[in-house]
């Protein structure tokens, strides 16, 4: 059975960084891309980034090019989110999702339970 589980959330000020993970197992973790969404309250599930299987291509919403990192440790079967120079608008709840090349949610059949993310200002 798939499982994704998300850590490393929580509350940081402006301009401050974050990294959040992405354990996967029950699947050959090197065979897949990942993507990481978010959902900040009362708005819909967004698109973040997604990563190949082998880390060597990733791409990124505009709102969070140059600021944000998707790597992989695939001996690890994690996925990371590397955020830096937060902003208040990038507080929600971030999720990884098994796939990728896809920026529709509906696409993605398995997720994890989501990490949340909270930045002041």
């Amino acid at each position: 059975q798939v499982q994704l589980v998300e850590s490393g959330g929580g509350l940081v000020q402006a301009g401050d960084s974050l990294r959040l993970s992405c354990a996967a197992s029950g699947l050959t973790f090197s065979g897949y891309a990942m993507a990481w969404f978010r959902q900040a309250s009362g708005k819909d599930r967004e698109f973040v980034g997604f990563i190949n299987w082998s880390g060597d291509w990733t791409s990124y919403a505009d709102s969070v090019k140059g600021r944000f990192t998707i790597s992989r440790d695939n001996a690890k079967n994690t996925v990371y989110l590397q955020m830096n120079s937060l902003k208040p608008e990038d507080t929600a709840v971030y999720y990884c999702a098994l796939g990728g090349w896809r920026v529709v949610p509906n696409d993605y059949h398995y997720w994890g339970q989501g990490t949340q993310v909270t930045v002041s200002s």
